[in-house]
């Protein structure tokens, strides 16, 4: 089993739906390829829709609520009992994230609402600024606003996962400074492999793991390597992590992209899509006992999620 910690297929799906088709994750059972058990669906605000964020938000939660609606293999999970019964029943557990608080603009109760409607996983921000603090990609290094204190205590009191992925390092450690509960980074790597403004210093990846949190190696090919992006050094990303905090401090969060519109990126080399599982779990193998490769693939963000939520 598989618990992908961070997915855009969402946006993917609104997009079809948008083209008049229905039934999408029914009709793309090649984006879990059986593998996946239990992923994070992120609504991502794209950058021409982040002055009308509230609106195009709701707009693509509701693609995707109706979009699981009509599936026989997947539902919408909002805490970690539903999660394995739904896995047991032979289906696809699927939580709802925001990546960034841009849909909540400056509302608590717009938190709140997204909540009731499924929310269980918040990445703060994407990588530009929003109300509640900074991204990896602001010229500023401004750290969480007063909103954005704000924001994580309500987090707290709603039962929300706290995402720390696409925070500048002011805002991270803003972040941990005013929460006590286990945080995660859901698609981020090290810093020490691949100097990118997305990946985690040592000293960050020890703080989530101070925390009990976990962090998801991430198989965008920019945070993996700069030069020759492969399955290898992905798995290198995980096996670094694994030393400096510990195995049970490290998930999967893929982030495939190469779904979406307009994207023309390349790939990880071994490991461009979710039919390559099957190889990163060989190489794991390599490099982790069974037990250990168990609980990096699904059992570390099980732990915080069934704190948390």
């Amino acid at each position: 089993m598989i618990f992908d910690a961070h997915s855009d297929l969402p946006t993917y799906v609104y997009d079809e739906r948008k083209a008049g088709k229905t039934r999408v994750l029914e009709e793309n059972w090649h984006f879990f390829n059986g593998w996946i058990s239990s992923r994070v669906m992120a609504i991502w605000t794209r950058p021409d829709r982040r002055k009308d964020a509230t609106t195009y938000g709701f707009e693509v939660l509701n693609a995707f609520l109706k979009d699981v609606e009509e599936s026989e293999r997947f539902e919408l999970v909002r805490n970690v009992e539903e999660m394995r019964k739904t896995i047991e029943d032979g289906r696809v557990a699927l939580w709802l994230g925001l990546e960034g608080g841009e849909p909540i603009g400056e509302s608590l109760d717009l938190l709140e609402v997204f909540h009731r409607l499924g929310l269980r996983v918040l990445t703060l921000t994407w990588s530009l600024r929003n109300a509640i603090g900074d991204g990896v990609f602001e010229r500023t290094n401004g750290g969480l606003t007063n909103f954005g204190v704000e924001v994580v205590g309500k987090a707290e009191e709603l039962g929300i996962v706290i995402d720390l992925s696409h925070i500048n390092e002011a805002g991270f450690w803003d972040a941990l400074s005013v929460t006590s509960f286990p945080v995660i980074a859901s698609h981020s790597n090290a810093k020490k492999l691949c100097d990118h403004p997305r990946n985690l210093t040592d000293e960050q990846l020890k703080a989530i793991a101070e925390r009990d949190g976990v962090v998801g190696a991430v198989a965008i090919p920019g945070f993996v390597d700069r030069e020759k992006p492969t399955l290898e050094k992905y798995v290198e990303h995980i096996a670094y992590m694994a030393d400096l905090i510990g195995y049970k401090h490290v998930g999967l969060g893929f982030d495939f992209v190469y779904y979406l519109s307009g994207w023309s990126g390349k790939s990880v080399e071994g490991f461009e899509n979710e039919s390559k599982i099957p190889a990163l779990i060989e190489k794991l193998r390599e490099n982790f006992s069974e037990k250990e490769v168990e609980a990096i693939a699904f059992r570390n963000f099980e732990r915080v999620f069934e704190r948390v939520t």
